[in-house]
């Protein structure tokens, strides 16, 4: 049986989620990956009760459930605190305002919502960890080593009690390796897994999209991080193979501008070979689902929706259980 085909709410939480519900099991997808914003888990009620509920109601849109996500809060944990993540995050982590008032906020956050992903049944939260350090990007004035090396400090002192929180719940976390966020490559994945000494709560929600732009070998991260991979977000993306006006850095332009490098694009609409990432995935063993996150600014959402559960669903495969020339061998 091929792996579940999953929709991330992420990008739908402007709906109710019995909305959502309705709409994904329409698109034909077996299941949601539940965002907590918007209506869809909200942490500060999630009791018991609220998670049976929740479970409930997609047990009646025969959708199953195996992921939350908590990119946005997620993000504050070890960020440089702006008025960007005030419009993201709840009233009650924001604060005053005060930064790292938000980031303990936001760190216990994190742990309650490992408590809530317990309550429903699930050993998987995937989200952001954020990064003191990702504005040092480019080393102008020079960046001295160390000052990275603060900064991986910085995240393993930060992340480590969650992950023992969550090691204790028997609940695992999911860094989306994306840019902004400590791990954003390959490279810095490693760097990630090493400052937290290799702490079995903590692996990746694997997304190729983040990765491909960036010129990142995409199938190597999974063979890298095979007993790392504990979700799988399906993305696609689109860049330019010809100078443009625009660098991989966006050039301040909005997603879906045209004139930009890259954009994400509805799945099989871009440049991501999917078919090597099936093929890594069934070497790997990962028998996770493969949560669509649809992200196409130039497409209406819901058509677009549609075709990537379908799209997923053609490009996944069991693995062969038998080698094609067995057959023509001597017994």
């Amino acid at each position: 049986m091929a792996r579940p085909v999953t929709l991330f709410t992420g990008q739908w939480a402007d709906l109710t989620l019995e909305t959502v519900c309705k709409k994904a099991k329409q698109f034909g997808y077996d299941g949601l990956e539940l965002c907590t914003w918007g209506d869809h888990i909200e942490v500060d009620k999630a009791d018991q009760a609220y998670c049976d509920e929740r479970k409930a109601l997609l047990q009646k849109h025969d959708l199953q459930l195996f992921t939350i996500s908590t990119h946005l809060v997620g993000q504050c944990v070890c960020d440089p605190i702006d008025e960007r993540h005030k419009n993201v995050v709840p009233p009650y982590i924001w604060g005053d305002g005060d930064p790292e008032g938000v980031r303990q906020r936001a760190a216990e956050e994190i742990i309650k919502t490992g408590e809530v992903a317990k309550r429903l049944g699930l050993k998987t939260v995937a989200g952001f960890t954020g990064s003191p350090i990702w504005h040092l990007l480019y080393s102008f004035p020079a960046v001295p080593p160390e000052m990275i090396k603060k900064g991986y400090e910085d995240f393993a002192r930060r992340w480590t009690p969650i992950l023992d929180a969550y090691q204790e719940m028997g609940v695992r976390f999911a860094l989306e390796v994306h840019p902004t966020e400590i791990a954003f490559d390959i490279h810095t994945a490693h760097l990630a897994l090493k400052a937290l000494n290799y702490h079995p709560a903590f692996g990746f929600n694997y997304d190729p999209s983040h990765l491909g732009y960036q010129g990142v070998d995409y199938v190597r991260f999974i063979y890298d991080f095979s007993d790392r991979i504990f979700h799988v977000h399906m993305k696609d993306v689109y860049w330019n193979d010809s100078p443009g006006t625009v660098g991989v850095f966006g050039g301040h332009m909005e997603f879906g501008d045209n004139r930009r490098y890259w954009n994400f694009r509805s799945l099989g609409r871009g440049k991501i070979d999917f078919e090597s990432i099936i093929r890594a995935l069934n070497d790997i063993g990962y028998k996770g689902p493969l949560s669509v996150e649809w992200e196409d600014s130039g497409m209406n959402r819901e058509a677009g929706a549609a075709e990537a559960c379908e799209f997923v669903k053609y490009s996944d495969f069991e693995p062969s259980d038998v080698a094609f020339d067995d057959a023509m061998q001597r017994d």
